[in-house]
């Protein structure tokens, strides 16, 4: 576990985010004002049952959708006052993903995929091919660089999204269910990488359904009804419950 965040800089602040979806004539509330802070060296879990609006939470985090209103600040940035261009540079500036579905390119190499964020923000040619290696290094991958992903296992394919979210040196990593498509040993390996991560001082937002990842992280946030409705601070050894 990292140290208690006292003291840290803020990496993510949201105030009363809500989010509601207009059908026809039906207003469908899904986010009800949500409200936490993420620290820069946080591992949060984000955990909530069908229907709790983890999704949209996610969807609003990664900067993929907008939140109807609310304040959402990344690296002490508003969010809400940028352009949709502006928007898409933060994201992949500023944001490193990885999906339960990996996301790789098929027609790509281990190394082509692991540049494909630096290739969007500009970066030159021999960078990309030195941070790629670096990175493919670091998640054990620097002897499956000409690889495809269709050469690779469940796991493997999982550490190329790691390190492809890594290349940017992302102010956090937005995890997706990283384990939901593999078996407990492989997911079980993929969890101590990002504990790994996490001791290098990397913050990490991981959302998911499995609540036997728990004790893994530093705090667990939990949704329901579109609101906050428990936080356990695995550091502090307390639990916060709240009205929904």
């Amino acid at each position: 576990m990292a140290q208690a965040a006292a003291g840290k800089k803020e990496a993510l602040h949201l105030a009363d985010i809500r989010k509601t979806y207009h059908t026809g004539s039906f207003d469908v509330p899904v986010l009800k004002g949500v409200n936490f802070d993420v620290m820069r060296g946080e591992f949060i879990g984000i955990m909530g049952s069908s229907g709790s609006g983890k999704s949209t939470l996610l969807n609003i985090l990664g900067l993929l959708d907008k939140p109807s209103s609310g304040e959402y600040r990344l690296d002490g940035i508003n969010v809400e006052t940028l352009s949709d261009r502006e928007l898409t540079t933060i994201r992949n500036i500023k944001i490193g993903f990885v999906f339960q579905a990996f996301n790789l390119f098929p027609h790509l190499t281990v190394q082509e995929n692991i540049e494909v964020p630096m290739l969007y923000a500009g970066v030159a040619k021999h960078i990309r091919h030195k941070v790629a290696a670096e990175m493919a290094e670091k998640v054990k991958l620097a002897h499956r660089l000409d690889h495809r992903p269709n050469q690779l296992s469940g796991g493997e394919c999982q550490r190329v999204a790691v390190a492809r979210s890594l290349v940017n040196n992302p102010t956090f990593i937005l995890a997706d269910e990283p384990t939901g498509n593999l078996d407990e040993k492989t997911g079980v390996e993929i969890m101590k990488l990002f504990h790994d991560l996490h001791a290098a001082g990397t913050t990490l937002v991981m959302v998911t359904h499995n609540p036997q990842y728990e004790p893994e992280y530093d705090r667990v946030i939990y949704l329901r009804n579109g609101k906050k409705w428990r936080v356990i601070d695995n550091i502090q050894h307390k639990t916060e419950e709240f009205e929904t």
